[in-house]
């Protein structure tokens, strides 16, 4: 390149840079700001971070909407370590503590939260009825109002940590045609996993801060060993635990450890697996290829979970703008009744009542019969008529919660020896 051609183009630069600038200087600064489409960058899981989510809200509110799914690890890190990365994260309440502490989130204003006086007290007091279980560990409410000293507790003080929205209680899945069906609450039991019946076809989801739970409710519903605090095990407890798990693995009790919910699936499907952990997406896909595997309602409760979006601490101006939009739209009816249809709940229902047919209301909310075939978001039908979901209403569901996910004070020490166990 010619020295002519460099003095030629960085005069021309400059001429276009000056122009500019002149332009710029005749424009009002609200007027740039008014035409400018708001970019909203949302990390999180497969869970919630669906296509079909992102299109619609994108289409409704008029923003541009990227989304970033990964695993729960993974994005948990990234979130923790980089807020300048996301705008909104989703994930569960377990997670936290870790964002908070590493100040990643900032405050959520509930007067700028459109339906958060609609929002069930599920999440604000801990029970969704008076006398309901609350249940172990991080219950919710226990983390949703930032305290005036900058900690997280149960006071209502108009600034949250997070927008309270899709929840669920998980269990395991059997399959009926190995297994006799049980009754709900009566006779169904964690203890069934550690069964020596089912030895070799017995399925674990691989997640430190979920399977530990489920594995622990088994020990104890087993007569194997029993906790002080489940929500919060001590070294030796988790020593004992390991201990069992461990011996159980190398005897051949387990057929896997599933990382994703398609895997969980795939474990039924091949006959690999007639008892699993599972979430309830893949409970709806297996029905809906007629595979007859009943998601438990186990007598010593459910490990409960609750959803979280969160706005980043880099997040401000028009972006932060668009983030309560976002919010807003997400407890605005229509998502709470597509992530019904998967067997999820949402933290202001009533207003996902409208979108659903009576008959999708009764079958998810209220716990009475299907009276028509209904279809899972994958367009297969997976519910027949007559069928009544497992664990009844969803005030049943939420009135037997055992544990919540959590990140136990020994969190750090739990995790290598969960690494153990599946080297083991």
């Amino acid at each position: 390149m010619s020295t002519k051609y460099k003095m030629s183009r960085r005069q021309f630069m400059k001429n276009a840079l000056i122009t500019s600038a002149g332009v710029a200087l005749s424009v009002k600064a609200p007027f740039v700001h008014a035409k400018t489409r708001p970019k909203l960058r949302v990390l999180g899981t497969h869970v919630t971070l669906q296509e079909q989510i992102r299109a619609r809200a994108q289409q409704e509110l008029d923003i541009d909407i990227e989304f970033t799914p990964g695993g729960s690890a993974e994005v948990l890190q990234k979130a923790s370590s980089a807020p300048e990365s996301f705008d909104l994260y989703e994930q569960w309440s377990d997670s936290m503590g870790v964002l908070w502490r590493a100040n990643a989130i900032q405050p959520i204003e509930t007067e700028r939260l459109t339906y958060w006086n609609e929002i069930n007290n599920l999440t604000k007091t801990g029970q969704i009825v008076e006398g309901a279980k609350i249940g172990a560990g991080d219950a919710p409410h226990k983390l949703l109002f930032v305290q005036p000293d900058g900690s997280l507790g149960e006071t209502n003080t108009g600034k949250i940590s997070f927008m309270p929205y899709v929840h669920n209680t998980d269990s395991f899945g059997y399959d009926t045609r190995y297994m006799e069906r049980g009754i709900p609450y009566e006779t169904e039991s964690w203890g069934w996993l550690f069964d020596g019946r089912h030895s070799g076809k017995v399925g674990l989801v691989n997640a430190p801060t979920i399977g530990i739970f489920d594995a622990a409710l088994a020990a104890q519903a087993k007569g194997l060993m029993t906790f002080q605090d489940i929500g919060n095990m001590t070294r030796d407890e988790i020593d004992k635990l390991f201990d069992i798990l461990i011996d159980l693995k190398q005897r051949g009790h387990f057929c896997g450890l599933w990382n994703s919910v398609p895997e969980s699936t795939e474990f039924f499907i091949s006959g690999r697996a007639q008892i699993a952990s599972m979430f309830s997406p893949g409970i709806s896909e297996l029905q809906g290829r007629n595979i007859p595997v009943v998601y438990a309602a186990p007598k010593e409760g459910y490990r409960g979970w609750h959803g979280v979006m969160c706005l980043s601490s880099k997040t401000e101006g028009h972006v932060k703008d668009a983030a309560y939009k976002y919010m807003n739209w997400w407890l605005s009816g229509w998502p709470g009744a597509l992530i019904a249809r998967q067997g999820y709940y949402i933290s202001n229902p009533q207003r996902s009542r409208e979108i659903l047919s009576e008959n999708e209301w009764n079958y998810w909310y209220e716990g009475k019969p299907a009276v028509q075939s209904m279809k899972n978001t994958q367009g297969r039908v997976s519910i027949q008529p007559g069928d009544v979901r497992n664990g009844g209403s969803y005030e049943n569901r939420f009135s037997n919660i055992a544990v919540w996910n959590t990140v136990m004070d020994t969190y750090e020490y739990s995790l290598p020896r969960w690494h153990e166990f599946i080297l083991s």
